[in-house]
């Protein structure tokens, strides 16, 4: 029990008051969502000084089931961003496709060695081919 109080005690869970944003979603309730993120000063107010953020959510459908994918869509606007969902969701889902894939070959070409997760003895010869773990 000690050790979870040492975490949190090191945790830092400080908010930045030069960095906030309000939130509003914006969704066709058919195909996407988009979160609107409006700059605002630690007063509530809309900081002018700094643009609104556009991040456009998707879900693509995999073995595990749906998986989200969240991605920026550069635009001034609510407008904007609207037009824009559709190209930035392509490449948002093609970039996920491409770290996944990544992912697995990385995996795939990692070295098992004794004491890894994963690792096990191959069958003995003759055996029935099924290893106990």
């Amino acid at each position: 029990m000690a050790d979870n109080q040492n975490g949190l005690d090191s945790m830092n869970a400080e908010m930045d008051a030069s960095n906030l944003y309000s939130e509003e979603v914006v969704t066709d309730r058919k195909v996407g969502t988009i979160r609107v993120l409006t700059p605002v000063l630690p007063t509530g107010a809309r900081d002018l000084e700094r643009p609104m953020i556009f991040m456009g959510e998707a879900q693509i459908m995999t073995q595990m089931g749906p998986l989200p994918i969240t991605f920026e869509i550069p635009a001034q606007s609510v407008a904007e961003a609207v037009a824009a969902y559709g190209t930035c969701a392509k490449d948002g889902v093609r970039q996920t496709i491409e770290k996944i894939q990544a992912m697995r070959r990385e995996a795939a070409s990692q070295i098992v060695t004794p004491g890894m997760p994963g690792f096990q003895a191959p069958p003995a010869p003759g055996g029935s081919g099924i290893a106990m773990p």
